[in-house]
């Protein structure tokens, strides 16, 4: 969870105003506070862009018309918090996100104006190889290179232990992006755009070690508004073959099986749920270690479907994917959850729904 104060957390149960802010950083220089009447920004784990927003306004002058209105909005990047006035005149903001503007439109006498964005992983994305680019060192440095290609002054944070890779090389009209994610796969890791707009090389925690960092609950002063909780197994894998093979390098083939080896879960490999395999499979894995790691992570991401939560709750915009969250059901139950996505709104009210990548009893 993003680092807020304590007070904060509070406020969030109590009646309060709402506190919002959208800036726009145009590319001539000028920084424009937003003037907005709503908008939402969405954040889920499972996209490949993990942050994209929309913001509504009735400014119309936001429509770019001139050319060098188009010039100072091609390029524009927003930047959008959200949080809460204490009463007291002061006020805490949690920012939300960095976003590359993407488009806007509207009636351009009488509005409302529409403004879409998506984070800075769409720069990378976008930014396909226009010739051939081979990625060689380590994980850490092989991400930042890609992520730098693009971005120059992008911050890269690294929380995980470093590891050598293998050469990987990238055809004409790849996507860097992904090439960024399947390097950070082989440390068993997952790189993002977080709420401040930098880049992270990071692990999912472990729901079953990781301390709640929010309660919801059905009391008295509580946030929680509903809960439910499904089990599925559709595309839901209890096995993970990693494998590589660089013949650029010499390195002969190398793999790992990684298996939900528990008996006590629903998805024990040769349990009742039977063995469903999934693949990896990269360049960068030249060790049986890298191989072990990068099936764990995917193993992980695989099991994690077969439990499943929605719960909603008063908006919390500090929250993370990966956050783990205490539940209390209106009848008692407690639950621990892991937030998968959620979408905060710009306006007061309404209800702030959170999907969740997986569930555990709470003892």
């Amino acid at each position: 969870m993003y680092p807020v104060s304590d007070r904060f957390l509070a406020r969030l149960a109590e009646s309060h105003q709402v506190a919002t802010r959208v800036q726009m950083f145009l590319t001539n220089g000028r920084v424009i506070d937003l003037p907005h009447t709503g908008g939402s920004v969405s954040v889920d784990r499972s996209n490949a862009i993990r942050r994209t927003c929309t913001i509504t306004s009735a400014d119309v002058s936001l429509i770019p018309r001139a050319p060098t209105d188009q010039l100072a909005a091609y390029g524009a990047r927003l930047r959008i918090a959200r949080g809460v006035h204490y009463g007291d005149g002061s006020q805490e903001l949690v920012p939300l996100g960095v976003f590359r503007l993407d488009s806007v439109d509207g009636d351009v006498n009488e509005g409302p104006v529409t403004l879409q964005a998506k984070g800075l992983e769409a720069v990378i994305a976008d930014d396909k190889f226009t010739s051939t680019y081979t990625a060689t060192g380590t994980v850490v440095g092989a991400v930042t290179a890609l992520i730098q290609r693009s971005i120059p002054d992008a911050d890269v944070i690294s929380l995980i232990t470093d590891t050598p890779i293998g050469s990987r090389a990238f055809d004409v009209q790849a996507d860097p992006w992904a090439g960024a994610q399947e390097i950070a796969a082989a440390a068993g890791a997952e790189v993002y755009a977080n709420a401040d707009g930098v880049f992270v090389i990071a692990t999912l925690p472990d729901l079953t070690t990781t301390t709640p960092v929010w309660a919801i609950e059905a009391t008295e002063g509580g946030v929680y508004i509903s809960g439910n909780r499904a089990m599925s197994v559709d595309k839901v894998n209890n096995g993970i073959l990693a494998s590589g093979e660089n013949t650029a390098q010499n390195v002969p083939p190398v793999s790992y099986l990684a298996t939900d080896n528990d008996p006590n879960s629903p998805t024990y490999w040769g349990g009742p749920f039977g063995r469903r395999p999934d693949f990896f499979s990269s360049s960068t894995l030249t060790t049986l270690a890298a191989c072990q790691q990068a099936a764990n992570l995917k193993l992980a991401q695989a099991k994690a479907p077969n439990a499943t939560g929605d719960i909603s709750s008063l908006p919390n915009p500090a929250l993370e994917p990966g956050d783990v969250l205490r539940v209390m059901h209106e009848d008692g139950t407690r639950e621990l959850h892991q937030v998968a996505s959620f979408s905060v709104p710009l306006d007061e009210g309404g209800d702030f729904p959170i999907a969740t990548i997986s569930a555990k009893e709470d003892s």
